[in-house]
């Protein structure tokens, strides 16, 4: 359970970041794959910045949680966000030009969503029936 709680404490972390930079620089991250943003276009990175500002907060407050059907719930809603959104990425470059960062968020995306998966069923294993902890 260690190793999960450590993986929810560094993904709340880095979505923490991600939710900074959105909100406090709206540009920067869409320019890095070739998105031009208007100040007339914040309201939208905004509201990922808050989206992104909400999964910090649920990956810190994981971390405290010893239910396993609550934690259970978590990975499952983490890892369909990055699972989705990888597989949007794959969609979008289908549609535009693709670039190495794309691709590299791609792939990250899906390693995260292994990384979820892979932990959660370790720490699983590792329980014994009956117990939360």
């Amino acid at each position: 359970m260690k190793a999960l709680k450590a993986v929810f404490l560094v993904h709340g972390l880095i979505t923490l970041a991600g939710a900074f930079v959105l909100i406090a620089f709206p540009t920067a991250i869409p320019s890095m794959v070739g998105i031009a943003i208007t100040r007339h276009d914040y309201l939208l990175v905004y509201l990922v910045g808050a989206a992104e500002l909400a999964v910090a907060v649920l990956s810190f407050g994981a971390v405290r949680i010893t239910d396993r059907a609550a934690l259970g719930l978590i990975v499952t809603t983490l890892v369909v966000l990055h699972a989705t959104s990888g597989g949007l990425d794959i969609v979008h470059m289908a549609l535009t030009q693709p670039n190495s960062t794309m691709v590299s968020n791609t792939v990250l995306r899906f390693a995260v969503a292994a990384v979820l998966v892979g932990v959660w069923q370790a720490a699983r294993r590792h329980q014994t029936p009956g117990t939360s902890r």
